[in-house]
């Protein structure tokens, strides 16, 4: 995991008005989730670790906390600042699971990979495994329905480690969710949402740098609706302030159906090429901060890629000249000029000879 999202350290006492000046920096800079913060000036990269047999596109591949717990070391090892453990299928037409099973399958994962220093966040929509996923040591909570079940912004008020929060948009529910999607304003409806839940959250007490907000593409959205949002992601980033400050935007499109229609890639496996890339793009050019992704380490890449060449200069400041480097330019010069090589000589002229 990288050192720049570390673990919260330890301040130096300081007077009143230099630890409100801290503080209010601190909140400007920061996602805070329980003893881990993460920076808000670099992409935060969110692993994708479905504990579930009927997953979209890995369903089964880690239905056994053994084999989940391996493959989320490894995506810490490969670029994933976080680790989102899920234990309820949420694809199109999903069945919904009992809160009991959802924590058998996630709570020893979750547990374990923390024991490892992990940040691991829960993908859960229930207050009762909530609750049970931070007694195991979850630092966030990543709530697809937004935090609208009853008790869940109880359970997120009342969090004494300070948990991080990812409030995602959703129209219906899973099993549902996909049907004739409608909207009359899609971009202004899923902000105006993501606004409201944000405030309850803060009302009971949730501190504003606690919160991370999602659109949810793909959740009771068409392709149409998903690309609105995708176009109007920084819109959405700057629309969405409170007391002076914009939460950071998170984006979910790992894997999912737009991705198939827009490349006719049929297999969600095979969309990790274009989801990186979407990331890529909607970092540089929309203002997302943290991606939800299956393909942590393609997606790690093509941000350190697409940033470094954002960031480049469009011209190399000129060096500065001392006596000591007009020194080497002239010697540079003189030993250019040594190494040409000689002119040719020119060529004799033809000797015309008469026909025989």
């Amino acid at each position: 995991m990288s050192t720049e999202n570390n673990k919260q350290n330890a301040q130096t006492p300081q007077s009143a008005e230099n630890a409100e000046a801290a503080e209010v920096e601190e909140k400007e800079k920061f996602w805070h989730c329980g003893q881990f913060r993460f920076s808000l000036s670099r992409p935060l990269v969110m692993g994708v670790l479905n504990v579930t047999p009927d997953s979209f596109s890995d369903g089964g591949d880690f239905a056994d906390a053994k084999t989940a717990v391996a493959h989320g070391l490894w995506m810490a090892e490969n670029g994933a600042d976080i680790v989102d453990v899920g234990g309820e299928s949420t694809r199109p037409g999903a069945q919904p699971v009992s809160a009991e099973e959802e924590k058998r399958r996630i709570l020893p994962v979750i547990e374990k990979l923390a024991a490892q220093g992990l940040a691991v966040s829960a993908d859960t929509m229930k207050p009762p495994v909530m609750r049970a996923a931070l007694e195991h040591g979850a630092a966030a909570l990543n709530d697809v329905k937004g935090f609208r079940a009853e008790d869940a912004v109880k359970v997120a008020g009342e969090c004494k480690t300070g948990c991080g929060l990812v409030v995602m948009h959703m129209r219906g529910e899973p099993k549902t969710m996909q049907v004739n999607p409608y909207y009359e304003r899609v971009v202004s409806q899923v902000k105006f949402f993501l606004r409201e839940r944000a405030e309850a959250l803060e009302a009971a007490g949730v501190a504003p740098e606690r919160i991370c907000v999602d659109p949810g593409i793909g959740f009771g959205k068409t392709t149409a609706h998903n690309l609105a949002l995708l176009s109007n992601f920084r819109r959405l980033t700057g629309w969405l302030w409170t007391g002076g400050r914009a939460y950071p935007m998170m984006l979910g499109a790992s894997r999912k159906s737009l991705l198939g229609e827009l490349t006719g890639r049929q297999d969600p496996k095979t969309r990790d090429t274009a989801g990186a890339v979407l990331a890529a793009l909607m970092v540089v050019l929309r203002h997302a901060w943290g991606i939800r992704t299956h393909d942590p380490a393609g997606v790690r890449d093509a941000l350190t890629l697409a940033i470094a060449l954002r960031d480049a200069p469009d011209r190399l400041p000129e060096p500065m000249k001392t006596e000591e480097t007009e020194q080497q330019l002239e010697e540079a010069a003189k030993t250019n000029e040594a190494a040409k090589p000689d002119e040719p000589a020119e060529a004799d002229a033809p000797v015309k000879t008469s026909p025989q």
